[in-house]
């Protein structure tokens, strides 16, 4: 058993921002867990294309503007003015000058900003096409310098430990649901743990691994959602999922993310055949569209014309050496498949990316239920609407980060944590039975090939019915294997991505609208940019 002030569950941008945050008192302790071995390995190690600062001619006002509009009307003001007000402050402090990122300049020493879809301006600073991965060696190098910040791998939450949930006393009953840390698996051990903790953070990431094309990392499976929805937090906007336009369509690198920046950068998607296409779909835009309009317009040409794929071409608009310099991880994944970026298009299809819902929270991160925050994907702040304009998510998690961590200072002295006789051990007696990992991925395939069908791009009233009636089969079968059996990371994460898909379904269901990132081919009303 473990006691601090605060827990934080995901080490990616969020987690570890709100981590430095909170260290700079040195009378704070912090424990950060993250499921992975190691902790550079989150949704942020992948990111590709930059993260928001602010560009020449750009403003506050300007950003807020393009937020809104990529958010089909669905955006919280509130939220985007924030983030622009809130987001070049933070990425100075700690991205520039704590982290030490070392952004691309210009051979005058100037930050060198990209452009990328549905922004006005360039306003884009990223490192090559690597900017994650940069990012999170920044901050993980400036956490381990924190003595009070204590940093455990191989650690997968299980639940969050919530009153009266898990209290003994049956008076806890009459009071208001509060978080006081959670049961973590630690995978070396095999053995469940308290955590015990004043505040909670969640920072656990997205979902994108419950579908079957996806570039997310294995870890998105959904699994701060599903804790938080267990306790009774809210959840919003969950059927907006982002399907990014151009993953690499090559076996043996499935999923790999060719980025947004390519076309920022002057990259045009083609037919099979060599043929332009954006313009029949977004005539203003064309290949600089947003990701929505970009995903259902590939979409639409493979389904009417039987493609496997499309093309992303950008060797024909960039110098090879430049392209090479920008895109160097890009390029060299590409080459290992056998494709010369440079010379040749890119085959590329849409695949899951991005979970514009999440768990509620206010501008402060702090959720429905006491003591817990939710801060990056696994949050809803409002900020994405409909539909997430490229870049800003590293960038919300900083903020975000920073504003729950703040709030947590702000609010006065950390209380007690509960008397750890009050809150039960977790119980394996009579649990014989070992967790089969094929057991468990053949029913993660089945989540996945099920929202891929039936919750993906193109949705409609029979076919989330259907997704549901046979989610709520495999939920029932899953917490019939899950309450026999002994606890194993896959076996958490297939029970959190089963709750996570019904989440989404249901959600899906009830909303009869197309707008956005979600589109129904049999929608009530038509919504902003419905193809």
């Amino acid at each position: 058993m473990k006691i601090t002030d605060v827990l934080i569950i995901g080490s990616g941008i969020a987690g570890a921002a709100a981590a430095l945050e909170l260290a700079q008192d040195p009378a704070r302790k912090i424990i950060l867990i993250t499921r992975e071995n190691d902790p550079h390995e989150s949704n942020t190690r992948w990111a590709q294309g930059g993260i928001i600062y602010r560009g020449p001619g750009d403003s506050a006002e300007l950003l807020t503007e393009d937020i809104l509009a990529a958010g089909a009307g669905a955006s919280l003001p509130e939220a985007a003015r924030a983030l622009a007000v809130d987001g070049p402050v933070r990425l100075e402090e700690v991205l520039l000058k704590e982290a030490g990122v070392e952004f691309d300049r210009n051979p005058d020493g100037s930050l060198q900003f990209g452009q990328e879809a549905a922004h006005s301006v360039r306003r884009i600073v990223h490192v090559g096409d690597g900017t994650g991965h940069a990012i999170i060696q920044g901050l993980m190098s400036a956490v381990r310098r924190q003595p009070n910040i204590e940093l455990l791998t191989d650690a997968t939450a299980v639940d969050l430990i919530t009153y009266p949930h898990h209290s003994r006393d049956p008076l806890d009953t009459y009071r208001p649901v509060a978080c006081h840390g959670a049961y973590v698996f630690d995978h070396k051990g095999k053995a469940i743990h308290r955590t015990l903790a004043s505040r909670t953070i969640l920072a656990t990431g997205g979902v994108g691994r419950i579908y079957r094309n996806t570039t997310n990392p294995a870890g998105a499976r959904g699994d701060g959602l599903a804790m938080a929805s267990r306790t009774g937090a809210r959840i919003i906007n969950a059927e907006y999922i982002q399907f990014h336009p151009t993953a690499l369509a090559v076996p043996g690198a499935e999923g790999f993310l060719i980025s947004e920046a390519v076309r920022g950068e002057g990259g045009v998607l083609l037919t099979p055949n060599g043929v332009p296409f954006m313009h029949k779909y977004a005539p203003e835009w064309k290949d600089l569209a947003p990701r929505d309009v970009v995903a259902r317009a590939i979409h639409s040409e493979m389904e009417a014309n039987g493609y496997s794929y499309v093309l992303l071409d950008i060797g024909s608009h960039m110098p090879a050496d430049d392209l090479m310099k920008r895109f160097p991880n890009i390029y060299a994944e590409c080459l290992r498949v056998g494709i010369d970026m440079t010379r040749e298009a890119i085959p590329v299809v849409p695949a899951a990316h991005y979970f514009c819902g999440g768990v509620q929270v206010d501008l402060a991160g702090r959720t429905n239920i006491q003591n817990l925050y939710a801060v990056g994907e696994v949050s809803c702040t409002g900020l994405h609407g409909a539909n997430r304009l490229a870049s800003t998510s590293l960038l919300e998690g900083l903020v975000w980060g920073v504003r729950s961590a703040q709030d947590i200072v702000q609010s006065g002295p950390l209380g007690q944590v509960p008397s750890p006789d009050n809150i039960p051990v977790w119980d394996e007696t009579g649990l014989t039975q070992e967790s089969d990992p094929a057991l468990i991925q053949g029913d993660m395939q089945t989540i996945q090939n099920i929202m891929w069908h039936y919750v993906g791009l193109i949705r409609s009233g029979d076919r989330l019915s259907r997704a549901i009636r046979e989610l709520r089969h495999l939920q029932n079968e899953t917490e019939t294997f899950y309450r026999k059996t002994k606890l194993s990371d896959g076996l958490i994460g297939l029970r959190n991505a089963v709750e996570v898909a019904l989440i989404i379904a249901q959600a899906a269901r009830h909303n009869r609208q197309s707008r956005g990132c979600h589109y129904r081919v049999d929608a009530v009303n038509i919504g902003d940019r419905l193809l």
